[in-house]
């Protein structure tokens, strides 16, 4: 059984960190390019974002019985395999993982110019996975509403 409450809270996080990420984008690179801060506090934003999309898709995953992901790629198939989520969210989000991991675990340097110039799109499909996620979690399941 899902944690309605749960996954609600999960995906305020998640638009929380990226209404975060978008403010400290900066219109222009150079900004960004020249504040390390920045970097850091926006690199921040992204990773908890992503983490809280990982962390939604595998407790539906499991909750619902559909399966225990084995990767972060594969929790986002079956959620797209169960009709959660779009089929075309499932790259971005897979791409979105790995810039997690390099973000978390300092897998070689975080390419600044490329994630300033690739994140619009990025946040757009971490915030299109919250829409679907809250419509989800909203519509009742087997004629009851979800607690």
């Amino acid at each position: 059984m899902i944690d309605a409450v749960l996954l609600m809270r999960k995906v305020t996080s998640l638009r929380e960190h990226l209404s975060r990420a978008v403010r400290r984008r900066s219109d222009e690179f150079s900004t960004l390019r020249d504040d390390i801060d920045r970097q850091d506090a926006l690199s921040m934003s992204v990773l908890a974002s992503i983490q809280d999309a990982v962390d939604i898709a595998f407790h539906l995953a499991s909750a619902q019985g559909w399966s225990i992901p084995a990767s972060y790629a594969e929790s986002f198939e079956i959620l797209a395999k169960h009709g959660v989520i779009s089929a075309d969210l499932v790259e971005p989000l897979i791409s979105a993982t790995a810039l997690r991991n390099r973000i978390a675990h300092g897998y070689g340097s975080v390419d600044i110019e490329r994630l300033w110039r690739e994140l619009p799109s990025g946040l757009a499909a971490l915030e299109g996975y919250a829409v679907a996620i809250a419509t989800y979690v909203s519509v009742p399941k087997s004629g009851a509403p979800e607690k």
